[in-house]
């Protein structure tokens, strides 16, 4: 089977199998994991932030980050599309009391004048503005990539007003290479950076969070709070710490890769790709004579042929190609779409 549903499927390279069972362990809770300790110090110098914090999840690393930037009844400006407003269980309003104000970002990015405009008046009717959300890459947005001068854009308009900036970087090393721009240059102007090891990397477990250190120092509070202190967790953190040190420059394979699967499927009649052409390793793939049901009736057939994918309603069929995904797999695929579709 073909999968290409996401690039969270990958398993853990022999390499990653080897480090985690020689790593050496300690209590993380304790602070004295020796792995964790030196993934956090790394990341943190790879990001350009004073200090970072290993999460078991993106979902958690983005929740922490809303919580040490905002209290109960204050407002994040993100985008309608963005993973925090739709993937990730309303656990803004739920855990912390943090009011969405979600915008449409057609480009994959706010604009300034977007965040600039829905900035609340100090007014008692009004919740406070306190926190801006960028994601990059834009995952429903088809793995768009955002460029440091639309983060700078709405960096400046924080700075301005006072409000705290956080990127949810889940795929930011695709960013980073596809870009050709270090990562801590990515993410200079931002406040605090969410970053995930198992998409795209291969890790089977784990993201980190980097920001200032007092931030930091926060943000570990919460995860203690939120059951995310976990003890010999130098086992996940090794896994990280070999996809930091050798998994990153291979990502340009999978962009190549997903390119050469746009320029297949594009040739097929009444089809859209978004965006076109691909940017990363994420492409959305849109039949003009479908609607969803159509779209899953496709994904269910194409399942039937050996390709696993996700139909994701009105925006067609998401392909994510990864680690696992070769030449010979992106042509199986590019054959299984015309022969249903040509």
């Amino acid at each position: 089977m073909i999968d290409l549903r996401s690039d969270t499927v990958t398993h853990p390279t022999p390499a990653m199998l080897e480090a985690m069972v020689s790593a050496p362990l300690g209590d993380d809770v304790f602070g004295d994991d020796p792995t964790v300790n030196a993934l956090e110090r790394d990341a943190a110098a790879l990001l350009g932030k004073e200090a970072a914090l290993f999460t078991p999840s993106g979902t958690m690393a983005n929740t922490i980050a809303i919580a040490v930037a905002t209290s109960p009844g204050d407002e994040m400006i993100l985008m309608e599309d963005s993973h925090i407003f739709l993937y990730e269980g309303g656990g803004s309003a739920r855990l912390w009391g943090v009011h969405a104000h979600p915008l449409a970002a057609p480009d994959g990015c706010l604009t300034p004048q977007a965040v600039e405009s829905a900035i609340r008046a100090d007014d008692p009717h009004h919740p406070r503005t306190k926190l801006v959300c960028l994601e990059n890459t834009h995952n429903m947005q088809g793995g768009r990539v955002v460029s440091v001068a639309s983060i700078e854009a709405v960096a400046t308009v924080c700075r301005a007003r006072g409000l705290h900036l956080h990127l949810d970087g889940a795929r930011l090393f695709h960013a980073s290479v596809a870009l050709g721009v270090p990562l801590r240059a990515l993410v200079a102007s931002v406040d605090t950076v969410s970053c995930c090891f198992s998409k795209g990397l291969s890790c089977p477990i784990g993201s980190i969070l980097a920001g200032r250190s007092e931030t930091i120092a926060l943000a570990r509070r919460v995860r203690k709070v939120l059951g995310g202190g976990m003890r010999q967790a130098g086992v996940l953190a090794a896994a990280a710490r070999v996809a930091l040190e050798s998994g990153i420059d291979r990502l340009a394979d999978d962009h190549l890769r997903t390119k050469r699967l746009g320029e297949g499927i594009e040739k097929l009649a009444g089809v859209t790709l978004n965006p076109a052409p691909p940017e990363s390793n994420i492409v959305f793939v849109n039949f003009a004579d479908l609607d969803p049901a159509g779209h899953a009736a496709l994904a269910a057939r194409l399942e039937e042929a050996g390709i696993r994918t996700i139909a994701a309603g009105p925006r067609g069929i998401r392909l994510v190609v990864h680690r696992q995904i070769d030449d010979a797999d992106i042509e199986q695929t590019i054959e299984a779409f015309t022969r249903l579709r040509g």
